[in-house]
């Protein structure tokens, strides 16, 4: 193996931003490992090089397989890129306590049991990189996506307290924190938005905010998978990483907004939002 080239494990990797990054970094000669639960969906990975796990981030066994296999093949991991997660929106009055624990086990324990499971190789190398997937979301609450606000609040800390802890044994951990990105990501949110606000209380607010989520994600919009990937390729290959890249089309100015306006004024803004789109 080349001194450059590093062995990646990544999750979420059967569409969207985790497929992408796979075939760039496999394309510059890395030993790229795609995990994901739908193993059919990563197929056409194989044709670049890259190598295809089946890991579910829910199951113990799953991760703990999927580190060891690696290991045994490679003997190191040089990165770990946390990917997976998912978005499921709706009132947190509608939102089954269930649907709100799987959205935690997956964006957030997942994401901490893999840590831990990579940690000890990384401290015995002397050497590592661990690059989690936040959102703006992550520090901007958007209307109805309270428990996918918590995950990625919750991420952020995790990294940030992660990175302190990680740094005296030679481990970097950064965060990527995407805007809105044109992938299915948003289409499901939204799907699910109108499922779990149907009949209810909320359904009047949601309908038109779903409508919107759908209408932006199909447009031309938002940024392409490929802007995060060139953040990711930067992260693995960087000397010294950025310990946060937030990247895509309005992805700053959500931010900047956040920031500067008055809690009540992103309230007001948040729920007048669905009626600024071209849609409605």
């Amino acid at each position: 193996m080349k001194a450059t080239t590093k062995v990646i494990l990544i999750t979420g990797a059967s569409s969207g931003i985790g497929f992408d990054t796979a075939q760039a970094l496999a394309a510059q000669g890395h030993r790229v490992y795609a995990a994901a639960r739908r193993v059919e969906l990563m197929e056409p990975l194989k044709a670049c090089g890259v190598q295809v796990l089946r890991m579910d981030v829910t199951d113990e066994a799953s991760m703990a397989e999927g580190v060891a296999t690696i290991l045994e093949r490679e003997g190191r991991i040089d990165v770990l890129f946390n990917n997976a997660g998912y978005g499921y929106f709706g009132a947190v009055e509608n939102v089954s306590m269930a649907e709100a624990r799987r959205q935690v086990e997956v964006n957030v324990f997942g994401l901490a049991r893999l840590c831990q499971l990579v940690l000890p190789v990384m401290r015995s190398q002397g050497s590592g990189r661990i690059i989690n997937t936040s959102s703006v979301a992550g520090k901007a609450v958007f209307y109805f996506g309270a428990w996918y606000n918590v995950t990625k609040y919750a991420v952020e800390a995790f990294s940030d307290a992660l990175r302190i802890e990680a740094k005296p044994f030679g481990i970097d951990v950064v965060l990527i924190e995407p805007g809105p990105i044109k992938t299915d990501w948003g289409i499901i949110a939204a799907r699910n938005l109108i499922d779990s606000s149907a009949g209810t209380a909320y359904e009047q607010q949601a309908r038109p905010w779903a409508n919107a989520m759908r209408w932006a994600y199909e447009s031309n919009l938002f940024s392409s998978p490929q802007v995060i990937t060139h953040a990711v390729c930067h992260a693995v290959n960087s000397r010294h990483p950025h310990t946060r890249y937030c990247r895509g089309r309005g992805a700053h100015l959500t931010l900047d907004l956040h920031a500067l306006l008055p809690t009540r004024w992103w309230d007001a803004f948040m729920r007048q939002a669905a009626k600024l789109h071209l849609g409605s």
